[in-house]
């Protein structure tokens, strides 16, 4: 069976969609860094439909591996001229596949850093958009500030050094710009970081003012920033993935994407070069994009926060598990109900009811086999940003937080990397040594996790956040999770002692 590559096209496209459109008259209009999973099922997703339909040419995307580690995405798309097979897996069972063409060229900037900010500083680029993941804007997670000493920032910030990160790359390419009279492109961060354009404005024009001030004025000024809502449950392609192409749809892929149908992009229509009309592939573009991401982020990603670290001390390793679970949907629904929802902010034609039913259904899909690790990667990035502003938001306003103590505490407990039976969890994240020391301290001192100010701030010194938590901790070393969740969702946990 031939690989998938652009000479094997005509052969595949009688038993799936395949690009019907000439590749060879797509012109790259948008630079992408970043590119995995999410990437491909989603923006690539969203351009390669107006491009079936007779539109874009002009807005085929570049895609740029940042890190040494993206060198397998660069062989792969090397192999298959950047195309691959997506596909989507409904919760009957049944799939679709098409062959996705947008991405038409692909750069790994270790290799030729030159080439990458070249591309962007090119006059037919009009877009540079991200995917560096929730922890690669180099910001504080309780502060918000730009932090110079992440080592990739303080490496490209030395005078003459070659860029190894985004930072880098983006500043020689508008330095270039500029310089060249060319006016810069606008620049759309996809990560699930709320204000995600402001963040990315905030940390990268910090960046530019170390490297030059005026240049970092010249950004805050000149360089677009809109902010986006992306949503799409994309798990890590595994190789049953591949094999499962392979079967259904006689298609060799070495990098398939999976993933569920829902697909959401709600986009700021900021764009002074210009954009493609991603309104007619479905993009919904705004004036003020905050009570979308606020929902989604509050609902979807802190939600999947409670799966992940309390359904994994429960027993269950994927995701559909423990969310057609009765016990862990009451949890869901629950903190969605009481906790979150009342912090969002009114959403235009949002049935706030219909969508948390159906989050719960979308996490319930037994074909995404996503997995809880996956959920819990990098937790230290992910839960400051997604949850704690929900306790911070209910501690303010008197309202309630029992549920998301108990998932704090949860993450607190399967930070000691170790489940209730014994077994190892491998805890992935970038402060994993600093969270297992201070797990591992909560036996005698409980209050040693939620201790660490830079994650927590202030919350360790609030009772009313410290008893929920204590007695959530207590509850899962002595009961186990379940009893712990069953006691929270029935609000009979027991008042916790110890606090500060």
């Amino acid at each position: 069976m031939p690989p998938l590559a652009a000479a094997t096209l005509p052969a595949l496209a009688g038993s799936l969609p395949v690009p019907t459109y000439d590749r060879s008259r797509v012109r790259p209009g948008i630079v992408h860094l970043g590119v995995g999973s999410f990437h491909r099922s989603h923006q690539a997703l969203y351009l390669d439909r107006l491009l079936a339909a007779g539109q874009g040419e002009e807005w085929g995307i570049c895609g740029v591996g940042v890190l040494p580690t993206d060198r397998a995405m660069a062989e792969v798309m090397a192999a298959q001229d950047c195309l691959y097979t997506l596909v989507v897996r409904h919760p009957d069972g049944t799939a679709e596949a098409r062959v996705v063409g947008s991405i038409v060229e692909y750069l790994l900037a270790p290799d030729d850093p030159d080439a990458v900010v070249e591309k962007m500083a090119a006059e037919t680029t009009r877009i540079v958009s991200l995917t560096v993941t929730e922890g690669g804007y180099a910001l504080d997670p309780v502060t918000g500030r730009f932090d110079p000493a992440d080592p990739g920032v303080a490496h490209d910030l030395v005078p003459g050094a070659t860029p190894s990160t985004w930072f880098g790359l983006l500043a020689e390419a508008l330095v270039r710009r500029r310089d060249r009279g060319l006016a810069p492109f606008t620049v759309v961060s996809c990560d699930n970081v709320q204000h995600n354009g402001d963040v990315t404005r905030r940390s990268f024009a910090a960046y530019a003012a170390l490297r030059d001030p005026e240049l970092g004025a010249w950004v805050e000024r000149e360089v677009a920033f809109p902010n986006s809502m992306v949503d799409r449950i994309t798990p890590a392609t595994t190789d049953d993935d591949r094999a499962d192409v392979v079967q259904r749809f006689g298609i060799e892929d070495g990098w398939p994407v999976v993933c569920e149908p829902f697909v959401q992009w709600v986009l700021e229509d900021r764009f002074p070069l210009g954009r493609p009309p991603l309104e007619q592939a479905g993009v919904q573009l705004v004036t003020d994009v905050e009570p979308y991401e606020r929902m989604k982020l509050r609902l979807l990603n802190a939600g999947h926060q409670a799966l992940a670290y309390l359904g994994t001390l429960a027993g269950y390793r994927l995701v559909h598990e423990a969310a057609q679970d009765p016990l862990f949907q009451r949890l869901l629904l629950g903190y969605m109900e009481q906790e979150a929802t009342p912090t969002l902010l009114p959403v235009p034609g949002i049935d706030l009811d219909a969508y948390r039913r159906e989050l719960v259904e979308r996490f319930a899909n037994p074909a995404i086999r996503d997995t809880l690790a996956r959920l819990a990667f990098d937790g230290s990035e992910r839960l400051p940003k997604w949850l704690l502003p929900v306790v911070r938001e209910n501690l303010a306003r008197g309202g309630e937080v029992a549920r998301s103590a108990a998932v704090v505490a949860g993450w607190a407990r399967y930070s000691e990397g170790v489940d209730e039976q014994g077994a190892p969890i491998p805890v992935a994240d970038r402060r994993s040594a600093r969270l297992a020391a201070n797990a591992r301290r909560q036996r005698e001192d409980p209050l040693a996790f939620l201790a660490d100010r830079e994650l927590f701030g202030d919350l360790v010194d609030d009772p009313r956040f410290t008893t929920p938590y204590l007695a959530a901790l207590a509850s899962l070393y002595e009961r186990g999770a379940r009893a712990t969740v069953e006691d929270v969702v029935t609000g009979t946990a027991p008042a916790a002692a110890g606090g500060r």
